[in-house]
């Protein structure tokens, strides 16, 4: 057996392309650094996912079986740093600090995903359903890491430019916390799918 790649494919863009925690902070990020300086950080994310998929194919799954606990904690943990990170967003003004520090980097990006609840579900998800049984832990483990990657270098840069295009329109006039408040709020809503609506 292997691995149903067309179909994992759909199901990957379907998710990595939809709103979600590290979207919204990829979309922020442009907004208030703009689409060349947040770059790093696009890269960041983009990579961070497959510092869960790795493990979870290579057994973490087992350990979640054993211990349920300790992931349901560990989710309920990187909720609350999403949402700590939304509040930042709802206070950020672009007219006062676009330019004004450094943007985050590629090692900020790095841990979005392992924070965030939404790529734990999406990864587990494919193991559990897109896997055939039999196939091999590297086989399988590479081929829903090789998807999702070309998935997130498609779609990611494509957020961190929506908001850097959003911001230069909004930047500055009475709209531009709304825009911020939106975003935030897109960020707390996603999270809280994950936890209590069984989204992925």
């Amino acid at each position: 057996m292997s691995v149903a790649i067309a179909s994992f494919a759909v199901f990957a863009a379907s998710q990595v392309g939809t709103p979600g925690p590290a979207n919204m902070a990829l979309m922020a990020t442009g907004a208030r650094y703009g689409f060349k300086a947040a770059l790093p950080f696009v890269a960041g994310v983009a990579l961070g996912k497959q510092l869960v998929i790795w493990p979870v194919g290579f057994g973490l799954m087992e350990l979640a079986d054993r211990a349920p606990w300790v992931f349901e904690t560990l989710k309920y943990i990187s909720a609350a740093y999403i949402i700590w990170l939304a509040w930042k967003v709802a206070n950020m003004r672009l007219s006062s600090v676009r330019g004004a520090d450094q943007a985050p980097g590629f090692v900020a990006g790095l841990i979005v995903h392992p924070l965030n609840p939404k790529a734990w579900a999406m990864i587990v998800g494919g193991f559990t359903a897109f896997v055939g049984p039999g196939t091999s832990t590297l086989e399988a483990t590479a081929s829903i890491a090789a998807v999702l990657l070309a998935c997130q270098i498609i779609l990611h840069p494509l957020w961190t430019l929506a908001g850097d295009r959003i911001a230069r329109t909004l930047a500055g006039t009475p709209f531009e916390p709304y825009l911020m408040w939106t975003l935030a709020a897109l960020t707390v809503a996603s999270v809280l799918f994950v936890l209590f609506g069984g989204g992925t």
